[in-house]
């Protein structure tokens, strides 16, 4: 299974997401990688191997700057473990960053209508295929690019996006694949499981199928599938991080 993090704030992004990640290892995953976007736009590290191996290159965090980011732990299904088949996958161009867990059923007929028309493709993920959809159909309106590429796929999916051409966003959207929003204060979060960010806030929402999420730093809007603005009641999780972490099991030896 992968992990997803992501953080919009005021604090440094990558050491939340490094810190969100590590929560997550219980999930199993063969690489990790987190894209952050700052003055210089968005930017991409990762590497095949343990977290650690990522967390040294980055030195905890401090060697990529910037408040907005996303973050994951892949374990493969499209492509084998390598730096370039992990995420983030990003755009050609560069515009968009994308983590993804689930499986595209259909993206080799989607990777092949876009190399068809010129995309160049660096991977061999079913992911890179979301990001470089994402910026072929783009034309200035990320929420109505996000509902044309979901209306394209096939298979299950939770996603998180930035765009550099939204520098203050992140957007998410889920389809048979769990993501919740968790909610600060002067900063919010996506993730794929609780634990991630349960260090940080008790107060989350729980996407439904075909829901799509708009964080900033201090708001979360949420669209159905046809963009019309709907309103979600936010949940507190009740349980502490060592219980989310034992998963059911009375303590760590029987885990």
């Amino acid at each position: 299974m992968c992990g997803i993090v992501g953080y919009i704030g005021e604090e440094q992004a990558a050491p939340i997401l490094l810190n969100g990640l590590q929560k997550l290892e219980y999930r199993g995953y063969d690489s990790a990688g987190v894209a952050v976007y700052n003055d210089t736009g968005v930017h991409v590290v990762k590497s095949k191997g343990r977290l650690s191996v990522l967390d040294g290159i980055l030195q905890g965090g401090k060697e990529l700057p910037g408040t907005v980011g996303i973050g994951h732990t892949r374990w493969a299904t499209h492509g084998a473990p390598s730096d370039v088949n992990s995420h983030p996958q990003v755009s050609d161009g560069g515009l968009f960053a994308v983590v993804h867990n689930g499986i595209i059923e259909n993206y080799l007929y989607l990777k092949n209508h876009l190399i068809r028309r010129g995309v160049e493709f660096v991977s061999d993920t079913d992911t890179e295929v979301v990001a470089q959809m994402l910026e072929y159909y783009y034309k200035g309106d990320v929420l109505e690019t996000i509902q044309k590429v979901i209306s394209k796929v096939e298979g299950s999916y939770a996603l998180g996006i930035i765009c550099a051409d939204c520098p203050d966003r992140i957007f998410a959207v889920r389809k048979d694949s769990p993501l919740i929003i968790g909610i600060g204060e002067g900063e919010n979060y996506i993730a794929s499981d609780v634990p991630a960010i349960l260090s940080r806030t008790r107060d989350i929402y729980r996407l439904k199928d075909q829901e799509i999420a708009v964080l900033t730093r201090d708001t979360i809007d949420f669209y159905n599938q046809e963009l019309e603005p709907i309103q979600k009641e936010p949940e507190r999780i009740q349980w502490d991080i060592t219980a989310a972490e034992k998963g059911g099991y009375e303590h760590f030896m029987m885990k």
